[in-house]
């Protein structure tokens, strides 16, 4: 399962959010995206899955959550249109 975490504090690691993804199952994955131009996070990053239910659960759970100051927002990926 693919999801989107938003809202993210600009210090947050990708190690750091595969810690807090952890605790609710196995993490593939994931990813930071980082603008080109400043080398600076972007604010919103991915977190892949392996079991859907665990996904599912850490979404419930996660969302709306402190982290490092900052709220942040996770659901499902959507596809880019």
């Amino acid at each position: 399962m693919n999801i989107y975490v938003g809202n993210l504090s600009y210090q947050v690691s990708e190690e750091e959010l595969k810690e807090e993804f952890k605790n609710f199952g196995d993490v593939k994955s994931t990813k930071i995206i980082i603008d080109r131009e400043t080398g600076r996070s972007k604010g919103f990053g991915f977190v892949e899955m392996e079991q859907s239910e665990d996904g599912e659960n850490a979404i419930n759970q996660l969302n709306g959550k402190d982290l490092k100051g900052r709220n942040i927002k996770v659901n499902e990926s959507r596809p880019k249109n």
